[in-house]
């Protein structure tokens, strides 16, 4: 039981438009709603910033000493402590080597991410109840229908934020992205920049990671959107139904109490276990009779355009994007839409407005006869996705796939991943993706044997530049060459560090040095 959990102070509009370096807040009021063990050394510290990297301790912090999956943050309480901190909160024990004259706040068992959201909600004032929050979770195209919905209520002259896998924005600025889903801290000192900013609306993809760590806990989401759910991440949830459990938790209510609307796929089976968790429950997809649907639209390079019914009355879409798996995407967007009451013509604008999202089917155009598509599919499914999507397109293109599998996570979806490129593809070139510390030519062998299940025709090189070169050189009129796995991300980790690499970019380089470009093909 919490020694401090029945003091609830409204901090929600205390520390509003306050700066980290301005302000204080006494222990005991920063506490508030956390679950604590016992406090030993002086309970009526004040607080100037909140740390769980002890790299970014202020002075006057106090430090969260969290565990990882690798790393004990009992560990880096000495350097917390040289850089300043005068608390430190963790569910292990003050040991002897602890400064008695410093704060140590033992945190209960299980409880040391739900404390660090409640600590973070209430040293920024809570923020994000300020917001309608809309929340994205699912295996395949988080990205994508986030980006719509938040193209959508900018097209309604609302103020937003965006938060996702391929980088963070607020009315403040933008920066690079570390995970899908911030560490609780981070996003709400997202979410405070929102607010003060005079935005009212956040649109956030909530990665299965994220849910499961408690870094959404004490959030309210207006909308809860749900995409599908495929086989991925089973390296940290061990089990399928664990990695549906996570996935599920946006929808019990992050403790918040449940979503306001959930948008959810009726197409996937996983769908109706979702039912009946929200207050109100939109579902759309293709088949069936769904709340969000479509019955007619037509496939072509050129985009898509077909009118969606909806309980609000139809919907005219007209986008640049292309494929099958955008249908949907597009119909969870106008379902989160609708949800939020914006009118049918916002919903229009915003779809057509919203012409790229960074490294989702994304086509590097040099002037080459043949199309070359960067996109981030990484699993097995992304990656029929991503096929299937190009074949629906060219029906008799030659399509030639260049990807790989990162290392460090789950083994068990490599040889998947060659069954399903290797099955679709009519030529594969196996490479590297973010081999990180393991050998890449082990995560290669892993990858064949899906490849040779299916008696796939494939080439290897585990240099991912010369790997591409190649798919481009095999390359013919007429031809589809997918470059995926990698997307928006501008790096690679190898065994030996991270270096700077882009898909895209190296892509244009490669053509460019082959002699086509543009301006030749204007001519």
């Amino acid at each position: 039981m919490s020694l401090i959990s029945e003091q609830k102070p409204d901090l929600r509009n205390e520390r509003r438009g306050a700066r980290l370096e301005e302000r204080g807040m006494k222990l005991q009021r920063l506490l508030a709603g956390a679950e604590i063990g016992k406090i030993t050394g002086p309970a009526d510290v004040e607080i100037q910033s909140v740390a769980y990297d002890s790299r970014k301790v202020t002075p006057g912090a106090i430090f969260f000493a969290l565990r990882g999956q690798k790393l004990d943050g009992t560990q880096f309480v000495g350097e917390a402590l040289r850089r300043g901190a005068v608390a430190i909160a963790s569910e292990s024990q003050r040991r002897s080597e602890h400064p008695a004259d410093i704060t140590w706040v033992e945190l209960l068992p299980g409880s040391e991410r739900r404390g660090l959201a409640i600590v973070s909600a209430n040293f920024f004032g809570h923020p994000a109840d300020n917001l309608q929050l809309v929340g994205v979770t699912g295996t395949n195209g988080k990205t994508t229908t986030a980006y719509l919905v938040d193209s959508i209520l900018r097209a309604a002259a609302l103020t937003t934020g965006l938060i996702g896998t391929t980088g963070y924005r607020t009315p403040k600025g933008s920066r690079e992205a570390i995970n899908t889903t911030p560490e609780s801290l981070d996003l709400q000192q997202m979410f405070a920049e929102i607010r003060d900013a005079g935005g009212t609306h956040a649109v956030l993809e909530a990665s299965s990671h994220a849910l499961a760590m408690e870094r959404l806990w004490g959030c309210h989401f207006a909308a809860a959107i749900f995409t599908n759910l495929t086989r991925d991440h089973l390296d940290y949830h061990q089990t399928f139904e664990e990695y549906f459990a996570a996935k599920r938790r946006l929808f019990e209510g992050t403790g918040a109490g449940a979503p306001g609307v959930a948008v959810v796929n009726a197409d996937d089976p996983y769908a109706k276990q979702l039912g009946g968790l929200a207050r109100r429950t939109l579902t759309y997809g293709l088949k069936g009779a769904p709340d969000v649907t479509t019955k007619k639209f037509a496939l072509s390079f050129h985009g898509l355009e077909f009118t969606a019914q909806t309980p609000a009355g139809n919907v005219e879409v007209r986008s640049p994007f292309v494929g099958r798996i955008n249908v949907y995407n597009i119909l969870a967007a106008i379902g989160a839409g609708v949800g939020l009451h914006i009118p049918n013509g916002k919903i229009e604008e915003g779809i057509s407005n919203l012409e790229l999202v960074p490294g989702r089917f994304q086509r590097i155009d040099e002037g080459q006869p043949f199309l070359v598509v960067v996109d981030y599919a990484h699993t097995d499914d992304a990656l029929r996705n991503l096929i299937a999507t190009a074949r629906e397109l060219g029906p008799s293109a030659r399509i030639i796939t260049v990807f790989g599998a990162g290392g460090e996570r789950d083994r068990t979806k490599r040889p998947l991943m060659g069954e399903a490129a290797g099955s679709l593809s009519d030529l594969v070139v196996l490479t590297s993706d973010n081999p990180r510390s393991e050998d890449p030519l082990r995560i290669i062998n892993d990858v064949v044997v899906g490849l040779q299940k299916v008696n796939a025709k494939y080439r290897i090189e585990p240099d991912r530049e010369r790997a591409l070169a190649i798919a481009i050189e095999e390359a013919r009129p007429g031809d589809i060459v997918l470059l995926a796995g990698k997307g928006h991300e501008t790096y690679q980790v190898l065994p030996t560090g991270t270096i700077e690499f882009d898909d895209r970019e190296k892509a244009r380089a490669i053509l460019r040095s082959k002699g086509f470009s543009k301006a030749k093909a204007g001519q």
